[in-house]
């Protein structure tokens, strides 16, 4: 288990600008050392910076809070606010994320699903009777490249609640149709889905869970 941190910017873009060399310099530590599994920005629908998106791999609560209090844009005003979900990566065969010398997209290429389910008391039964249907479309999708990294997001219990997905789709529209043929969604599981655009910087990563 580890963390998924969902950031948003504060109304000065020059902090970001101001803060990004140090940002990339901590995350780039915490990917070569594993505690950082992906971190990707999150863009608004005119391709200006809005927050971050980061999993973290650490496993308790300090974990987190030590690169709270490392990352300069939790430091230094960039993210004017953030939550933090207990988050499990789901064991698939994805591929290898970008690595140092790959070349960053100026565009969009990606779609960060963040989708939460319903909370009403039989949101629980719902999810179970499709999951297995669901991690059986997106095994293929992690192997060809179509799903870069999902996961469930998890309450205090570890009980899930929900899901963030990052998929190779570079508009809203191509993500929506992905969607509509989830189980997940034909089952009534997410009832609260965002879609935000982003893009990969490559970082030392290390292999996700399943790869």
């Amino acid at each position: 288990m580890g963390y998924a941190i969902i950031a948003w910017d504060g109304p000065d873009p020059s902090r970001r600008a101001a803060a990004r060399d140090r940002h990339l310099a901590v995350i780039t530590r915490w990917a070569e050392d594993g505690r950082l599994a992906l971190g990707v920005p999150l863009f608004t629908p005119e391709w200006q910076p809005a927050g971050s998106l980061m999993v973290l791999t650490v496993p308790d609560r300090a974990g987190l809070d030590a690169y709270l209090a490392e990352e300069p844009f939790a430091v230094q005003g960039v993210w004017a606010r953030w939550t933090a979900h207990p988050f499990r990566i789901a064991p698939l065969p994805y591929r290898p994320l970008p690595r140092p010398g790959e070349p960053i997209s100026a565009t969009r290429t990606h779609t960060v699903i963040v989708a939460m389910d319903g909370t009403d008391a039989e949101a629980p039964a719902r999810r179970a009777a499709v999951r297995e249907a669901h991690l059986a479309r997106v095994q293929p999708m992690a192997a060809d490249g179509t799903l870069a990294m999902g996961g469930a997001v998890l309450d205090e219990g570890g009980a899930m609640r929900g899901s963030i997905a990052v998929t190779r789709h570079a508009s809203d529209e191509t993500a929506r149709a992905w969607l509509a043929e989830d189980p997940y969604v034909a089952g009534d599981v997410w009832r609260d889905i965002s879609l935000h655009g982003t893009r990969f910087a490559p970082l030392p990563y290390r292999a996700l869970p399943g790869a």
